[in-house]
């Protein structure tokens, strides 16, 4: 019985000097850093998940399409609320994530204005326009190296993705992709404004793509 006892206290002295074993510690802690890591990884991501709720959130406006020109304010200017192109679309979400895409392009093309397209006849910047058009916004967004590939590939275009199509007769516009899957097509859809109103469509591939970004202010 006494050899029984002693066999006892012995394995109950291991398993504590087990349980309080550094490596074991440094095990946890690792397993800490991991789970962190991912937490990063996982929230890398998340100002595109905003910008594609912002987007999601312009369809429910009453927004007729106007592609007249309006003196707005600077900075944060904003044509009348129950108007707008495609443009507007872009400018307007990530407006509410407070990134003033008319003072950035403004900015960047007062020091640059030769890098930016002269399809205008503009011999300089106007800030009641300039960001409101479809090339002066992909010139933007590839100065600030936010360019990706163009690709026939659905799933290469993620939500808070900016995609610039060309139409017939010349004409460019712009949308954003967001985090909603077509029942039919099983792409993201885009939200945009092609002479209707603010809405959700499944129009990725309906035109030729002419620019694909994703911009993230620094």
């Amino acid at each position: 019985m006494k050899l029984y006892r002693n066999l006892v206290q012995l394995c109950l002295v291991l398993l504590l000097a087990n349980c309080s074993n550094p490596t074991n510690t440094k095990e946890v802690k690792t397993s800490l850093i991991k789970e962190r890591k991912i937490t990063r990884k996982s929230t890398k991501h998340s100002f595109f998940k905003q910008l594609a709720d912002s987007a999601m959130m312009l369809t429910a406006d009453h927004v007729v399409y106007d592609p007249t020109y309006f003196l707005i304010c600077y900075p944060n200017g904003d044509v009348p609320p129950d108007k707008g192109v495609c443009t507007d679309v872009i400018i307007r979400a990530y407006r509410k994530l407070n990134v003033d895409l008319q003072k950035a392009v403004h900015e960047d093309m007062t020091e640059h204005f030769n890098a930016y397209p002269h399809k205008w006849g503009l011999k300089t910047t106007d800030t009641n326009i300039d960001h409101r058009r479809v090339p002066n916004l992909m010139k933007f967004f590839e100065r600030n190296k936010a360019q990706l590939p163009i690709s026939t590939k659905a799933t290469d275009y993620q939500y808070g993705d900016i995609v610039c199509w060309e139409l017939d007769g010349g004409l460019t516009h712009i949308g954003i992709v967001v985090d909603r899957i077509s029942d039919y097509s099983k792409r993201n859809l885009i939200v945009h404004n092609i002479g209707g109103e603010q809405v959700l469509a499944d129009c990725l591939f309906n035109y030729k793509i002419i620019g694909h970004y994703r911009f993230k202010p620094k």
